[in-house]
């Protein structure tokens, strides 16, 4: 054995716990006799290979410690991440508590199967409109280390998503800003909840509320106006309650006189205080249409409490479709928000795949959960 010359450190390669030296890319590649790609390609790409070969891959890899090809590398040499970033309007609990909101990145992961991306979740806050948000908006988008991002439900001005299209990477909005001129993927919310809508009125109802989410960036819990609501920054509730207004007003009623209750969190604390204002300052309703199901749960539960039969002394209709609201009987439009979430990341792939595509506009549809909540108001 040769020692090493005075003064020169000896460099011994590093060993696994079976005395084999601790094995690379390049050396796993020369043991099993196929190429590093191929043993990229079982880390990466595994749809790429067969069952066989990835398993013999990674036996080898496992018996001479070798964790995988390094993130940090191969994003500096590929300039390519392997993220998806997913900006939230909301707090973070609101991705796993929210159903709707769950349901959509399910949606979103499903797209990334058979790739090697991940996903990267940014919770903006509900609050964007401070000077600090504007400046943490830029520092968490350009932080993120993500080839696009897919900017789910917030203002057209919203700072996160100015920061997100500077970044100059492939942006999808979902939901809203509807005009942002990004490829965008959502629903028709105005003519969505229409259905709904037209079930309490052909029920034979006159007295109605409304129970909304967010309509505005500026903080409103309450009463709005229903003068305000063209006028409203978030496009989405601001379809949905002019849908209801609007079918209202065709039925004959005046819009003005049609009580519209807001809350700027959406969670259920602010969704069942929602309730409990309409019933409290309004107790001659006889229907009462959410905007989203969690408002329309919060009114049933709400209802329950003060011996409020639903649907015989009080109508409830909901918006998104979640599994908790079909349980409950609630009628409800469905919109699906999987799809919509699987959408979006197919969108924001082939952006990635193809940066000079045509940018896409993608609608997709809704339909009435008839339920068992709606039935011709008895008094």
């Amino acid at each position: 054995m040769a020692w090493p010359k005075p003064g020169r450190i000896a460099r011994m390669a590093p060993r696994s716990r079976a005395g084999l030296s601790k094995g690379t890319l390049a050396s796993i590649a020369a043991d099993l006799g196929v190429s590093r790609t191929t043993v990229s390609n079982a880390y990466n790409r595994p749809d790429q290979l067969s069952a066989a070969t990835r398993e013999r891959i990674m036996a080898a890899a496992k018996a001479r410690g070798y964790p995988g090809p390094d993130p940090t590398a191969r994003s500096l040499r590929t300039k390519h991440a392997g993220s998806w970033g997913v900006v939230l309007t909301e707090h973070l609990s609101y991705a796993f508590e929210d159903m709707a909101s769950v349901d959509f990145l399910a949606g979103i992961a499903e797209s990334t199967h058979g790739t090697d991306f991940s996903l990267t979740l940014i919770p903006a806050g509900p609050d964007t409109l401070a000077d600090a948000t504007t400046n943490a908006a830029t520092t968490a988008v350009n932080q993120a280390g993500v080839d696009g991002f897919i900017i789910y439900s917030v203002a057209a001005n919203d700072p996160y998503l100015r920061a997100a299209r500077a970044r100059g990477l492939p942006v999808v909005v979902c939901d809203q800003p509807t005009d942002s001129g990004a490829p965008f993927v959502g629903i028709d919310d105005d003519a969505a909840i229409r259905p709904a809508v037209r079930a309490v009125l052909e029920a034979g109802h006159r007295r109605i509320g409304v129970l909304s989410i967010r309509l505005f960036q500026q903080r409103v819990d309450g009463a709005v106006a229903a003068a305000d609501i063209p006028g409203a920054d978030m496009h989405v509730q601001r379809g949905r309650v002019s849908g209801v207004l609007d079918e209202c007003r065709r039925a004959g009623l005046d819009p003005v006189q049609i009580p519209v209750i807001s809350r700027h969190i959406n969670d259920a604390n602010n969704a069942r205080s929602a309730a409990r204002e309409m019933l409290d300052t309004h107790p001659e309703l006889t229907a009462i249409i959410c905007t989203t199901d969690s408002m329309a749960l919060a009114v049933l539960n709400e209802a329950r409490e003060r011996g409020i039969s639903v649907p015989e002394q009080l109508s409830v209709t909901g918006f998104d479709g979640i599994a908790e609201a079909r349980h409950a009987g609630l009628t409800t439009i469905i919109q699906p928000n999987k799809a919509k979430g699987a959408a979006a990341g197919r969108v924001l792939r082939g952006l990635i795949d193809e940066p000079d595509s045509t940018p896409a506009r993608r609608i997709l549809g809704t339909s009435l959960y008839s339920g068992s909540t709606v039935a011709p108001p008895h008094n």
